[in-house]
């Protein structure tokens, strides 16, 4: 078999070895080409924020699963109890109808409404997010001044959200890392900073007690890795690196009380 045409079949499995493994929230580290597993859990935040967390999500998929039109396409992504629901929805009224959900929600403190009003994205459009999200934490573990694990990445439509607990320099750090990745539209950070010497002592209590990695798609079983052709993955050059911006949060009531 000819170099070229190797590349042609790897290339493709390694696209749906990196998408499925996203998609399931557990992103590989490429060393020379190949996926060597995944980073050891080193969460800052307790163990307990993160079950917290997990049920947040939970409940909240649930339930707009069970309210929403079947046409909405809505991704719910937690941290430290602040919520970001991305994807589409066909009106207002389920865009405003989601967020309510979650706000009824015990213990959620931000909401981060980013949902788009329009028909459900494509498999490719997905598959595209998904390596995108790949390349952006590949690009974190290799940068050397910062901890990938601290980072949660979730990438819609091209536009990359980071959130973490971090300090104001890692989170400038990791923004323009994920900027400079080909096909990122704009980079959106919703962090909680927190000062240097804080960020070091919670990176050190989680090594001590790293928590299990814990999949952030419900329903991660349902992935497959059946190979992907390279027209459903685009890596668009950058000539100049995607914008930056602060994301707003609105206020989640915290005193409520949830199903």
């Amino acid at each position: 078999m000819s170099f070229q045409r190797a590349q042609g079949v790897v290339k493709p499995l390694v696209a749906a070895a990196l998408i499925a493994a996203t998609l399931a929230g557990c992103a590989p580290i490429i060393l020379g080409g190949a996926a060597t597993g995944a980073l050891v859990a080193t969460d800052r935040r307790s163990v307990g924020a993160q079950t917290e967390d997990r049920e947040i999500q939970i409940k909240a998929e649930a339930n707009i699963a069970n309210t929403l039109p079947e046409a909405a396409h809505v991704n719910v992504t937690v941290f430290n109890r602040r919520v970001l629901l991305t994807g589409e929805v066909p009106d207002e009224a389920s865009k405003q109808r989601a967020v309510e959900i979650v706000r009824q929600i015990s213990n959620v403190r931000g909401i981060v409404d980013e949902l788009a009003i329009g028909p459900a994205s494509s498999f490719g459009a997905r598959s595209n997010d998904a390596w995108i999200t790949s390349k952006v934490k590949a690009n974190l573990i290799n940068t050397k001044e910062i901890s990938a694990n601290v980072f949660k990445v979730v990438t819609e439509r091209g536009d990359v959200y980071l959130m973490g607990l971090v300090s104001e320099e890692e989170g400038r750090i990791a923004a323009n890392v994920a900027s400079r990745v080909g096909g990122v539209e704009k980079v959106v950070k919703l962090y909680e900073y927190v000062k240097p010497e804080e960020a070091q002592r919670l990176s050190t209590e989680a090594a001590k007690n790293p928590a299990p990695a814990q999949p952030d798609d419900a329903n991660a079983a349902t992935v497959t890795t059946t190979p992907i052709g390279n027209d459903t993955v685009t890596a668009k050059p950058l000539s100049t690196p995607a914008p930056i911006t602060e994301g707003p949060v609105k206020p989640g009531p915290s005193n409520k009380t949830g199903n």
